[in-house]
Formats: C-alpha cells, structure tokens, sequence
C-alpha cells in the first residue's frame, strides 16, 4: 500500500542486517491506519498523508495498532480526532528529558553506497513517503541530523556515535570530527545537548596511543567499540572484551582519565551469518561477564541489546518466546549480573526496540521486561540509532 505512514509498518535495519519480510500483522495494521485516516481526516478536512503527518495521524497509527494486537498503547480515538487534544497532550510529553544515547550522521565526504542502499530499501519496503527523494548522502549528513534530531523529536540530549572500518575512509566520523560536532552543537545551544564517543579499534595500528590523544586533547565523553572490528564487511580485527591481553591495558587508560563508559555494539548479525559473515561469533555476549567482573570501575554498555535481526515473521519469535521465555542473546545478556555478581552491565534499545515495536509490539514487551529483569530497570539506556530512520519522534512515542 503506497503512502507515508507515521509509524513504519515493516521491520527497520540501520544497514548491519537484512529486515525480514512484511508479517501479516503489519499489512494488517498499514490498512487499519489507512482507513482511519480516510475515516478521521474527511472529518478534518484533511487528505490522507496530511493526515498522517499531523500529531493526530501519528495516534491513528497506534490506534491501528491497537486494534491489531489489542490494547498495548495507551492512546485514545480522541486523540486522533481532535487537533487540540493530540497538541495538549504533545505539549505535555515534550517536557519528558530524553538522553539518546545513541545517535549517528556521516562525514561530508563519505561515500560508502551501503548506507544509501539501506534508506532506498525503506522508500520501497516499509516507508513509501521516501520514494522519489533523490539518492544523495544529504539525508544522512550533519544538517538534516540537527534538524530531525532536535528539531523535529523531544530529544533534549543526545550521546553522538561512530562506527570504524577496517578502510578508514568509511569510518562514519573521525574522532576528532565527533568532538568538533559535539562542539558546535553545545555552543549554538549555549548548554549542553551533544556528548560524544571515542572510536576505539584494537589491534589496528597505534590503536593505544590513539587513546592517549583523545584522552588528552578531545576528552570524549565515552567510548565505542565494534567487537566485530568493521561492521559492514569482514574485518581483519574482531576481538573479544575478555582478552587479558589486547584489551585490559586499554581498560587501565579509561578507568585512570575518568572516562568509565564503555560502548559496545552486539548482535545485528546478518540473517545467514552462519555462512557469510565470518565474525559472527564476536557479536555474542559471552566476553562481556569476565570483563565486567575484571573491571568493576568502567560501565559495560550493550548496543542494541545484542539482539538477533527479526529475520523471521514476528509470531515465530513471539511464539518461540512464550514457549521458552527466552530472547536469543538478549535473555544471554541480561543473566550476566546474576552470573558473575556484576551490577556495571547495561543494555541500549537502539534499533531493536523499533524493530520490535513494528514487528510486534508484544514482542517489544517481551524484551523491555526481559532486560528490566535480569539487568534492573536503571541499567536499560535509551537509544533510537537515527538519524538513520529519520526523526525519532514516533520511536519515543511507541516508548
């Protein structure tokens, strides 16, 4: 069904994996918004994508929604038709503080088709608003992140991101280009909106004494890691957390400056990784319970949950967890501090829980509690990993 549609209706991917196919349950939910927009908005004077554009369109999605896999979002009928009930109520959350602790956009020269392929693969699959926009790497660079992230979503804070590569010409942004972001943003702001990460890539060439010039002249607020080494080919530089060798004197630097937080992507493996990505294992969380327990003084933080891609319809994973109460590598993350006797382990949303929430809500659920539960509800971290899927603002709006 073509149109925009405010909430998407088919699994996301920020490029590192392959979305699955539509569920039934989505089309289900992609004709219940379609017609309550033609319902609601003949009543307000208003075309179907005006509709959906507007504060009471993004309620009409969850009503859809709701009406698809029962009562899982509270939102009203009111909501949706009446304009100055849906701004009342925006007015009211935009107010929430809001730290995404995961945020990205690429360098003006980046030229790295794949993530140009990943925002083509949305304007055909799951968001039809974006066919015809030109292929061009704009959507993905500083300027319109600044305007989606802050301007058009009730983000208040944002942890800016990086991803390395092997070839240093795809590396998204720079150490020193993330840090030039962070201060740019902070004095137009005249505070402090924008926090930054240091890309770390061990075992790649002087990859330590690189820690020892940002530690000293670019006083990152984090740090960022990529067990897989290059997340979008096979790297010649995976490692594991655990590695005494490699990676606790790179450990012993963090913990001496004060920078304590550690950023770990996991999981987003592709859906035949057991085959074509031959680092695969490395995206596992079993390096991480040794390295917490060896260093109680840094904070170990899992990207995206280290999920699994929902490759599959999102009954089967549903089903699969009501028969086991188990999420892969997620259910694995989140028994650590049980485990090992650790509390400096934490989990990031970022893509899975939009992936989920589209896929099915209840699934969602499943892995918001999953976490709570073994992790504790203070060490589960907020993050949407846009501006790859444009303004986050309906991803905090499922929350």
């Amino acid at each position: 069904m073509k149109g925009f549609f405010p909430v998407p209706t088919r699994v996301l991917s920020n490029g590192e994996f392959d979305p699955g196919p539509q569920s039934r349950g989505q089309r289900r939910v992609e004709k219940a918004t379609a017609a309550l927009a033609d319902r609601i908005g003949k009543k307000l004077g208003l075309e179907r994508r005006e509709f959906l554009k507007s504060l009471c369109g993004m309620a009409a999605a969850f009503l859809a929604m709701n009406q698809v896999y029962g009562p899982l979002f509270q939102v009203s009928e009111a909501e949706a038709a009446d304009p100055d009930k849906a701004l009342e109520r925006a007015g009211r959350l935009s107010k929430q503080f809001i730290f995404d602790d995961q945020v990205h956009f690429v360098h003006d020269d980046f030229q790295f088709q794949g993530l140009l392929d990943l925002r083509s693969y949305a304007a055909e699959h799951w968001n039809p608003g974006l066919k015809g926009e030109q292929r061009s790497f704009e959507k993905i660079q500083f300027r319109n992140f600044l305007k989606e992230i802050f301007l058009e979503s009730d983000t208040k804070i944002a942890l800016l991101s990086g991803a390395p590569a092997d070839k240093k010409l795809n590396w998204f942004l720079s150490n020193d280009a993330l840090a030039d972001a962070r201060a740019l943003i902070n004095s137009v702001a005249g505070s402090r909106r924008m926090l930054c990460h240091a890309v770390i890539v061990p075992g790649q060439q002087n990859w330590l004494e690189e820690i020892d010039r940002v530690i000293e002249e670019l006083k990152p607020d984090s740090w960022k890691g990529y067990t897989v080494g290059d997340p979008l080919s096979d790297s010649r530089y995976p490692y594991r957390l655990d590695d005494e060798k490699l990676m606790y004197p790179a450990y012993e630097k963090m913990e001496k400056a004060g920078i304590r937080n550690v950023c770990i992507h996991k999981g987003l493996v592709p859906n035949d990784y057991l085959t074509s990505f031959e680092n695969w294992r490395y995206a596992k969380v079993d390096d991480v319970g040794k390295a917490a327990a060896d260093w109680p003084g840094l904070n170990f933080i899992i990207y995206h949950a280290a999920i699994k891609p929902l490759n599959e319809y999102p009954e089967t994973h549903l089903e699969r967890f009501h028969q086991t109460g188990r999420i892969d590598w997620v259910t694995e993350l989140a028994e650590i501090p049980e485990k090992f006797g650790v509390r400096n382990v934490y989990a990031d949303l970022g893509t899975c829980f939009a992936g989920c929430a589209v896929s099915h809500p209840r699934h969602a659920a499943a892995l918001v509690g999953t976490l709570v539960r073994g992790l504790g509800w203070d060490h589960v971290l907020w993050g949407t990993d846009s501006v790859w899927y444009g303004s986050p603002q309906w991803q905090i709006e499922a929350f």
